[in-house]
């Protein structure tokens, strides 16, 4: 689309208030809305929950009142103020019912002249409608201002209604040679406070918090968001293939867990998972290859429960297993300034890894973020 310096401004402020949303609306995606008359925004909003009305329609909710759209106020103020309006979104307009009405209807009910979107609804089901439907009301409708900034935000959203795996992020605390633990297993704390402050701040943008039966057994980790920081608790889950892990993990036992998944198989007994079971733990059970859990299958039953995106926080072969069954989406990794050395040392990741080096995972739109005094923290996507 051809657009103003104006057009681009006003698209910015619609992604910065979609930032907003970001780890509250799963399993719907982060929208923003702004609602310009006469070069003046009038009206802007985000969606804050899944259930909760649209960034649209908060932000025709805004509209004349002189207040910040979203706070909620003005909920009678009627939509006709915005007759001749723009209003810029940064995602197709849902034209269907859901938990919500269609928010094409409040548009064209509105008299909206012309809608601006930065990416188009990635749902197969819904991709392009709702502008056909605009366009059919006599709206000029413009898509493309931002699309990449727009689509790279919902990159979990994105890959879960169009494949129903969820995004997942390979998240690692490392000291500068790679290593997680020394040879003796100490692994606590190679990262700072500051470092595990970010840590959580991760954790609170995902749905789902992912470990491995080694980590549970050595570091008895609670995998909830603390340090100050605020957001959801997260699902956690444990992939434990043997049901190594003892029914009194912190998992398994603190107030979160009925929010606890494990991953199994059948090479685990079944007093075991009945125990875990009762605990109110959602065990699954799934088919492997050499008595493994199939990763795979098990983040599709995490998708059909509605997780969009996965962190996995470990430990090291987890990871591998899932480099090694090109699982990974994005990358988190800290580095700090310490060398631990050492052949038996343990790697942040293990698995078969790579027979030649152009066998090896690249990485691309590489972000290296200093955190604290001295330590980095690489985000970066997979290349497929």
């Amino acid at each position: 689309m051809k657009s103003s310096l104006l057009d681009t401004q006003f698209m910015q402020r619609a992604l910065q208030l979609a930032r907003r949303g970001l780890g509250k609306t799963s399993p719907n995606p982060a929208t923003g809305a702004v609602l310009v008359k006469n070069g003046r925004i009038i009206g802007e909003g985000w969606h804050k929950r899944a259930g909760g009305p649209h960034a649209e329609i908060v932000a025709f909710r805004g509209c004349g009142s002189g207040l910040p759209a979203a706070t909620g106020r003005d909920k009678n103020v009627a939509p006709t103020m915005a007759k001749g309006a723009t209003l810029y979104s940064t995602l197709e307009p849902c034209c269907t019912w859901g938990k919500t009405p269609p928010c094409t209807d409040a548009i064209i009910a509105a008299g909206v002249k012309r809608v601006v979107y930065a990416a188009t609804d990635p749902n197969p089901k819904h991709s392009g409608r709702g502008a056909k439907v605009l366009r059919r009301a006599g709206i000029r409708v413009d898509i493309g201002l931002l699309a990449d900034e727009a689509t790279r935000m919902n990159a979990a959203f994105n890959k879960w209604i169009t494949t129903g795996l969820p995004l997942v992020i390979a998240k690692a605390a490392m000291s500068a040679d790679g290593k997680i633990a020394t040879h003796a297993g100490d692994s606590k704390w190679i990262t700072s406070e500051a470092a595990r402050r970010e840590a959580h701040k991760l954790r609170a943008r995902v749905d789902a918090v992912m470990v491995g039966a080694n980590t549970v057994i050595r570091d008895n980790p609670q995998l909830t968001v603390r340090h100050g920081v605020r957001g959801k608790q997260p699902l956690r889950v444990v992939v434990d293939a043997r049901g190594r892990c003892p029914r009194s993990a912190k998992l398994f036992t603190n107030a979160h867990r009925r929010r606890t998944v494990v991953l199994t198989t059948n090479r685990s007994s079944r007093r075991w998972r009945r125990n875990l079971a009762l605990l109110g733990i959602d065990v699954m059970t799934t088919r492997g290859k050499n008595g493994m859990v199939n990763l795979r299958q098990g983040l599709r039953s995490l998708g059909r429960m509605n997780v969009t995106s996965v962190l996995v926080e470990g430990g090291g072969e987890l990871l591998g297993s899932l480099f090694d069954a090109r699982l990974v989406d994005r990358v988190a990794f800290f580095y700090a300034p310490r060398m631990i050395g050492g052949r038996a040392a343990v790697s942040a990741i293990g698995g078969l890894g790579a027979a030649k080096v152009t066998q090896a995972v690249r990485l691309r739109e590489c972000r290296w973020r200093k955190i604290g005094q001295s330590e980095m923290l690489l985000e970066a996507e997979v290349i497929r």
